[in-house]
């Protein structure tokens, strides 16, 4: 039995021994290597949440609406200021702001969360008459008719922090939203302007030049005085800061400024790197006879149409280094080449045209993120015209509710939405941008004052941090109120 016992002690123990060795292993024993395959599937959606401003009446508070945008789903609504004016959304999409009928700002934030005792007000300067918003990561900017000032204000929340004095009849602040040295007051420079000036086409020749006042955002002081041509409307900044590109739409011109040296795109006496001139664009014209010249049809023209272009809206695509305009008095797009050189100068192709009739009066227009393609707000048409910007034709026209001010796109891959905002309407209504088709209409409490997104794509941020108010030149709430002369057919007064 002992012999036994031992014998069954030693099988035991060999057995535990080729146990620990089969777990340990050895150097030369052959082990699997196990490569994780993940998933490829698709691409991540973008996280972006779609803010829309109402306006019940006129006395009213106001509503934020808080869409989603994988979803089309109302996540949140809040009453804010009464009779909201203009909106926009600060660059990082976070947080919102209006102007309102009592002068008052409002801010929120842009949260699925939103709650009225989130939304905060804040006063203006006394008797001011603010016709817009700029709102960069840092701080907010007011033009203010009142004194010709551009009001500055600071903190967390917003207070009103200094008043720069700029020309005459501000009627927007553009700039960098990242950072840059300085941003640009945008002044039509008509005194005692009334806001009819420049609302009626083609403009009055008595009517003078605009201007872009540099401001120094360091010391808030005025560094350059930059002439315009007449009535300007509305400016973009290239993604790179590098370049200002501001519609005049009196002139049908677009006036280029060169951000970094503070004057008109202008290269007089510079060479390339080969020797040869530098070509330089301080302006580009846009007419009715550039489209005669690309043998492009010029729209019908039904009402409203002049022999002028009108340019009164664009957006900036930096995939493809195009500048894209809404021409509102010629029914027309204009796309245009606006790239540079590795050493920041203009590129060759800079200012090379393509005009592209659309529908009538497009008051606003909304690139997709890879540049594919852009929609058109056409207020008089209540239609949207879906534009190929590599061929350069119109392709498909979608009627929408109301007659439509404002367009802002979405994009993640070839998915996309377009949302499309009407001040005669209730109705958000939301394009898919995969089939463009018109996807679903969103109901809000009172007409839409302005829609924005807090980011345009899946890594993306909202580059569309300007906000515009009827008048003084931008389109009017109703259809041919614009070519009066008179600010009474607006839904909204300035």
């Amino acid at each position: 039995m002992i012999f036994g016992k031992a014998r069954l002690q030693l099988v035991l123990t060999g057995a535990a021994l080729a146990a620990a060795s089969l777990f340990s292993g050895c150097g030369n024993q052959y082990r699997p290597v196990i490569t994780p395959v993940s998933p490829s599937g698709p691409a991540p959606q973008p996280q972006s949440l779609v803010a829309v401003v109402s306006s019940p009446s006129p006395t009213s508070p106001g509503i934020a609406t808080i869409l989603d945008y994988s979803g089309d789903t109302v996540m949140a609504q809040a009453p804010i200021g009464p009779g909201p004016l203009a909106f926009t959304v600060e660059e990082g999409g976070s947080v919102g702001y209006t102007i309102n009928s009592d002068g008052t700002l409002t801010y929120f934030p842009v949260s699925r969360s939103l709650q009225a005792q989130q939304v905060g007000n804040n006063t203006l300067p006394p008797a001011a008459q603010p016709v817009g918003l700029f709102s960069p990561l840092i701080g907010l900017w007011i033009p203010d008719l009142n004194g010709s000032f551009i009001d500055v204000f600071q903190g967390t929340p917003q207070v009103f922090k200094i008043a720069v004095p700029v020309a005459p009849t501000p009627v927007m602040l553009i700039g960098s939203s990242s950072g840059g040295q300085r941003d640009f007051a945008i002044s039509q420079n008509i005194a005692n302007a009334t806001g009819v000036e420049c609302n009626q086409m083609p403009v009055s020749p008595a009517i003078p030049n605009g201007e872009a006042d540099g401001i120094e955002i360091a010391t808030f002081t005025v560094s350059s005085h930059i002439p315009l041509g007449q009535c300007p409307v509305f400016a973009v900044e290239s993604n790179d800061s590098r370049r200002l590109f501001v519609l005049n739409r009196g002139s049908d011109t677009i006036s280029v400024i060169n951000v970094q040296t503070n004057t008109l795109d202008s290269c007089t006496g510079l060479v390339n790197q080969v020797g040869q001139p530098i070509t330089c664009h301080p302006t580009l014209p846009l007419s009715l006879t550039a489209v005669t010249k690309t043998g492009i049809t010029p729209p019908n023209g039904t009402s409203g149409m002049t022999n002028a272009a009108g340019p009164v809206y664009a957006e900036y695509n930096a995939a493809t280094n195009q500048l894209v305009v809404a021409n509102y008095d010629g029914g027309t797009i204009s796309i245009i080449d606006v790239s540079l050189d590795q050493y920041g100068n203009d590129a060759g192709t800079f200012g090379t045209t393509y005009t592209v009739p659309v529908g009538n009066n497009p008051a606003s227009v909304t690139v997709l993120f890879d540049g594919s393609r852009a929609y058109t707000a056409n207020q008089t048409d209540e239609t949207v015209t879906i534009v190929n910007l590599a061929s350069h034709t119109a392709v498909k026209t979608l009627p929408v509710t109301g007659h439509p001010r404002t367009v802002a796109s979405v994009q993640n891959s070839a998915y996309g939405k377009v949302y499309v905002a009407s001040p005669d309407s209730p109705y958000l209504t939301i394009l898919r941008t995969d089939q463009d088709i018109v996807d679903t209409a969103i109901l809000v409490q009172g007409n839409v004052v302005d829609v924005r997104v807090s980011s345009q794509s899946a890594t993306g941020s909202n580059t569309n941090n300007v906000s515009r108010k009827p008048g003084f030149g931008q389109p009017c709430n109703l259809p041919g109120a614009a070519a009066t002369a008179t600010l009474a057919n607006c839904i909204t007064q300035p």
